[in-house]
């Protein structure tokens, strides 16, 4: 005989988990006693929501689902935010709760929580098992759901008597046969034929890369493709790092908070070819304008991606590592010389911006240093306000990776997302940059930092207040500054040593360069603090 929990934790071993995220509670207790005998790493977080930011972190670095864990009740609500984090950046997960004894559904007994139900906006599929007979189809299929086509979270919710419920055997499945879901991988001839002459037409084209390139794992591809076309290349923030931000036809990233460059050169074209991007309001504000002057292909697995923002000529639904290689096979580099001089002198017409300080750290400034002392594999972590544009704009990504929050915009997502990455690739530098306001989200993670020794460096840009809202205030309500004061920030440098990790505070781009050398070479965490003028823009 084989309980519910133990299948539980025979089918992760079986889907190759070697790393799990979570905060035990009673409802869960069967599967953790069986977790406690496997050999999956387990990390405890301080705070459920880490758990699943963690779970993202790594799956974004490691390519293959992450995996968190919750009790019921608020165990589970607190995983809701960072299931939504990673349902909107497309990111596979795979999000484990206990629920109560399933004759006790509906009572509101203690700890019961409808997780299915409030998660259903924002998974990419859910269950409520009812037997243990049904746990080695449902995680079959929801490691399946999670990683294929677009992917993105799905939940399982297990009532504690299916856990402690025993059948006679066990069998988990070799595939997934899920009737209806069948995720389409190969574009359509046709519509390739279609893009290979609008781009043989066009004068002035652009092709814009997002976070479906990087999740196809299409960036060799990409390139590829832009260099045989000869077409420039930016990107939303979810598709920073594609191309190194050096290259020499890379305009930068576009939308509100994006290069002038390729904003310009984005409205002046005449063909957008939109490689796995939504283009949402923050990164084209105005997509009917465009749409208007310019022919566009947009190439997404997701059919109900296509055109959702930005009205589409030629729609290729298809994984776009394949959709990329057979265009590549047909186009042939027509780009007008007079096309890629304009966007070029755009790219030299608008410097990086901000100057070396002595006082407080030009945070601009600082990233571009940082960049350069990074490993050409690094991966940074940015949080969500100032942080993020500054790091979207000024760090190099060469070899590595640039994750974010960029679809919810989860403020204290960087550093628990930083644990993952650092668990999924030892071996790589891993940077957390936040604000003091979003590190202040996030900072009890610190103990989980030391109880697993992740070599994490953590940046806390300390400005004294909500960069990102001020800004908005200072434009639009005639600088009334509400509720976006910092007042009673600890000493954040005190606080990392009180966990026992080492810890500095720069207070000159000179100093924060200098600092930033000493943590990069610590072998285990570091927290550097750099304090900021409150008046530096974003941009």
């Amino acid at each position: 005989m084989i309980s519910g929990a133990e299948i539980m934790v025979k089918c992760l071993e079986l889907e190759g988990v070697e790393i799990a995220f979570g905060y035990p509670g009673a409802a869960i207790c069967p599967f953790y006693d069986f977790l406690y005998r496997s050999g999956i790493r387990h990390v405890l977080v301080r705070e459920e929501q880490n758990a699943a930011h963690a779970a993202s972190g790594y799956a974004r670095s490691a390519g293959k689902p992450g995996v968190c864990i919750a009790t019921s009740g608020p165990g589970a609500t607190n995983l809701i935010t960072g299931i939504a984090t990673a349902y909107m950046d497309s990111i596979p997960l795979v999000a484990i709760t206990g629920q109560v004894n399933s004759e006790l559904l509906g009572r509101d007994v203690f700890q019961e929580a409808d997780i299915t139900g409030a998660c259903e906006p924002f998974t990419k599929h859910s269950y409520l098992v009812k037997r243990a007979e049904d746990l080695p189809r449902v995680f079959k299929e929801a490691f399946h759901i999670a990683s294929t086509g677009r992917p993105g979270p799905v939940l399982i919710d297990v009532p504690v008597d299916v856990q402690q419920a025993e059948i006679p055997e066990f069998h988990y499945p070799e595939k997934a046969q899920i009737i209806g879901y069948k995720p389409r991988t190969q574009g359509h001839a046709m519509q390739i034929r279609k893009a290979v002459q609008a781009i043989a037409q066009a004068k002035r084209p652009i092709l814009c890369c997002g976070g479906g390139v990087v999740l196809a794992g299409a960036r060799e591809e990409l390139i590829a493709f832009a260099k045989k076309s000869g077409i420039p290349v930016c990107a939303t923030m979810m598709g920073i790092g594609v191309v190194p931000m050096d290259s020499p036809h890379y305009l930068g990233m576009i939308g509100m908070h994006g290069r002038t460059s390729a904003n310009r050169s984005m409205k002046e074209a005449d063909l957008v070819v939109l490689c796995g991007a939504r283009v949402g309001d923050r990164a084209v504000s105005a997509p009917q304008q465009i749409a208007e002057k310019a022919l566009v292909i947009h190439i997404d697995i997701d059919p109900a991606e296509i055109g959702k923002n930005m009205p589409v000529d030629i729609p290729i639904v298809g994984d776009i590592r394949q959709v990329l290689c057979a265009l590549t096979e047909e186009v042939e580099n027509n780009v007008p010389q007079e096309w890629l001089d304009r966007t070029l002198e755009y790219k030299n017409s608008y410097p990086a911006r901000g100057e070396p300080q002595e006082h407080s750290v030009e945070p601009r400034v600082f990233i571009r240093d940082l960049s350069a002392m990074m490993e050409e594999n690094a991966i940074l972590v940015a949080d969500v306000g100032e942080n993020q544009i500054w790091c979207a704009r000024n760090f190099n990504v060469k070899e590595g990776r640039f994750l974010t929050s960029g679809g919810l915009g989860t403020m204290g997502y960087s550093v628990p997302a930083a644990i993952g990455a650092k668990l999924a690739k030892p071996h790589r530098q891993v940077v957390a940059v936040c604000g003091d306001g979003s590190f202040q989200m996030s900072m009890c993670e610190l103990g989980t930092l030391c109880q697993e020794g992740v070599a994490v460096k953590i940046i806390v840009m300390e400005n004294g207040v909500l960069g990102m809202v001020k800004e908005f205030q200072d434009r639009l309500y005639g600088r009334r500054h509400m509720a976006t004061v910092l007042n009673g920030n600890p000493d954040f440098v005190q606080l990392a040593q009180a966990y026992g990790i080492p810890a500095a505070r720069a207070e000159s781009n000179a100093q924060a360069k200098e600092l930033a050398r000493r943590m990069l070479d610590e072998p285990g965490p570091f927290l550097l603090v750099c304090r900021v003028d409150p008046e530096v823009p974003s941009i």
